[in-house]
């Protein structure tokens, strides 16, 4: 789906809803000196990297799998430090970061929590998280989605209180929770317009492996996507979080 521009023909560079609005939020949230070292974990093109470092003054560095998405960030910005990795084997040593950025990153990531091992394990003692992506409104309408299998974000999409948990017992302390589902809103009508709904959209992006005997597959698929998301209540939200100053 990133690597498509099914997506950016609504989001520009920064493949998320809100753009930049959240990312500004999180470093006014966080206690960051000059110059301190941020990682942002699932960077697409480095459209964050470069914005924490050029208004910010942040040591800024991207990590992503892809190396398509990684390569047109160098080609538009030679300067910015992007690397090639996964969120759940980050190439850096313990206690090396002031803070971390995971925007719609945690829900495409096989091991949420090795990811967020990880990303304690990096951090130091005070060191900042700030998470903005998807989640689940209504659990009890998660196995639905999860059974059709679907290659995308949503469908690993966690209730806010087993994402809160998660965290709290890696060593976490959760400063601020706020709901911005109204982003997403925006973002759905916006791609309804560029693809018809949002049920095209995330057929166009993912391959679903519903076994669907209907001879119409194409429809059954299409009324088992809607059913699942009219049930999960999909949300958006921003998570602010610090490490433990005494662990480490």
């Amino acid at each position: 789906m990133y690597e498509s521009d099914l997506l950016s023909q609504a989001t520009g560079d920064t493949l998320r809803p809100g753009g930049f609005f959240l990312t500004d939020l999180g470093v006014k949230s966080c206690d960051f000196l000059p110059d301190a070292r941020v990682l942002d974990v699932g960077c697409g093109c480095g459209a964050t990297v470069e914005r924490l470092v050029s208004l910010y003054q942040l040591q800024a560095i991207g990590l992503d799998p892809s190396e398509l998405l990684l390569e047109s960030g160098r080609r538009k910005n030679p300067d910015l430090n992007l690397i090639r990795g996964q969120g759940e084997d980050l190439p850096f040593p313990a206690e090396n970061m002031d803070g971390v950025f995971a925007e719609c990153a945690l829900s495409v990531m096989e091991d949420i929590d090795q990811a967020l091992n990880e990303i304690f394990r990096v951090l130091k003692p005070s060191g900042w998280l700030v998470i903005n992506d998807v989640y689940a409104r209504n659990p009890d309408g998660l196995q639905g989605l999860q059974e059709l299998k679907l290659d995308s974000c949503i469908r690993r999409a966690l209730p806010k209180e087993q994402l809160v948990n998660k965290l709290v017992e890696q060593g976490f302390k959760i400063v601020n929770w706020t709901d911005h589902t109204n982003l997403l809103t925006q973002l759905t009508v916006d791609l309804i317009m560029a693809h018809g709904s949002m049920t095209q959209f995330w057929l166009k992006t993912t391959s679903c492996s519903c076994s669907c005997a209907d001879s119409d597959s194409d429809s059954v698929e299409t009324r088992l996507v809607q059913a699942a998301l009219k049930q999960v209540k999909m949300g958006y939200f921003q998570l602010i979080a610090q490490k433990d100053a005494h662990c480490s």
